[in-house]
């Protein structure tokens, strides 16, 4: 098949991209291309892909309303720029702002749904597009399903398994965060509960350029550093597994109903347990007493670090490779793309005898 894979409009792709949509993106286009398909990807320019990547302006460190602007146009255009140049016989779109570029043409369009449901415009699930479909992340986000003819699928998110052994307990020191800094991940929260548990914290991760992430930043995370909590930045795939399978725990404090947490399958993947709020999908990763633990509250979380010693790492890792694996997630994905080509074989054949879609043809509301 001849693939087009769209990103969200402002965040590069890569194994090292902090969103977790666009690492999802990432690991399904290298399992695209190793199966044999081609694979076209609109994404910033500074992404890393195994196909043909269609780059457009990487983000400023400070993303305005006009850069916002600026931006989606400058998508558009590429999205316009690979659909007239050759057919293709999908197009798969993976940001959370996938309906402002959903073009109007036969090709098959499968959107994976990164976010919760209502975090979408409402009119996405009343569309009558018959060659739209639509992809959850997990039975927490499938719960919440509107009611719709396009959301049909149910394929939960995967991660390399790194080839390593696990650290035995005893050698592990403090517990991590690893996230986009911004207010509905929580961070604040992590920070006090390890100060409650007197444990050390590193958080690793990246405050975008957006005015109210950046302000979370300077007023709630900078003002609490200090010798028992440190701040590392954004962090390659290398040192994030170095940094997962050396902590005694993974704290996941998100305020958000979480559909997935790569980090959490990362770090079960490292043999590390996971202390996480009890939110949205969260609980189906965590297995609560056996690869770590849910909570409810600040406190909880705090007392859950003091339990980890409990935890194995070994049966950690067995889950993850069990559950949560990259490997999985494409060939789930594969299989997909070939079921809803064979279920709409109209659609699939004119799409394949087609130079592409009209220019600047898209669904705007």
């Amino acid at each position: 098949m001849r693939i087009l894979n769209i990103a969200f409009a402002l965040a590069h792709v890569g194994d090292d991209a902090v969103g977790g949509a666009e690492q999802v993106l990432a690991h399904l286009e290298k399992g695209q291309v190793a199966a044999g398909h081609q694979s076209v990807v609109v994404a910033a320019a500074n992404s890393r892909v195994r196909g043909t990547l269609l780059g457009t302006p990487p983000q400023p460190e400070e993303i305005t309303p006009e850069y916002y602007r600026y931006r989606y146009l400058e998508h558009k255009k590429k999205i316009d720029e690979a659909l007239m140049s050759n057919p293709f016989d999908l197009v798969h779109m993976h940001g959370c702002d996938f309906h402002e570029f959903l073009p109007v043409c036969d090709v098959l369009v499968l959107a994976t749904l990164h976010l919760p449901l209502t975090w979408y415009p409402e009119w996405i699930y009343k569309i009558d597009q018959p060659n739209l479909y639509l992809n959850c992340v997990s039975d927490a986000q499938r719960r919440a399903t509107r009611d719709s003819a396009s959301l049909r699928h149910t394929i939960g998110n995967g991660v390399p398994i790194p080839k390593l052994t696990t650290v035995p307990v005893h050698k592990r020191r403090g517990a991590i965060v690893l996230s986009r800094i911004c207010p509905e991940k929580g961070i604040h929260l992590a920070i006090e509960a390890a100060r409650q548990a007197d444990v050390p914290l590193t958080i690793a991760g990246r405050a975008y350029g957006y005015s109210e992430h950046l302000a979370y930043f300077n007023q709630r995370v900078l003002p609490a550093l200090n010798e028992n909590c440190r701040f590392v930045g954004a962090v390659g795939h290398r040192d994030k597994i170095q940094l997962l399978r050396s902590a005694k725990c993974l704290l996941v404090p998100s305020l958000a109903p979480e559909t997935s947490s790569l980090v959490s399958m990362e770090a079960l993947a490292c043999g590390t347990p996971v202390i996480a709020m009890n939110s949205g999908a969260l609980p189906e990763i965590v297995e609560h007493g056996r690869t770590g633990f849910v909570v409810d509250s600040v406190a909880g979380m705090a007392d859950a670090m003091r339990l980890t010693k409990y935890i194995d790492p070994g049966v950690c890792r067995q889950v993850a490779v069990e559950r949560f694996s990259a490997e999985r997630m494409v060939r789930e994905y594969l299989d997909l793309y070939d079921r809803i080509a064979k279920h709409d074989e109209t659609s699939f054949t004119t799409a394949m005898g087609r130079s592409g879609c009209e220019p600047g043809t898209f669904h705007t509301f």
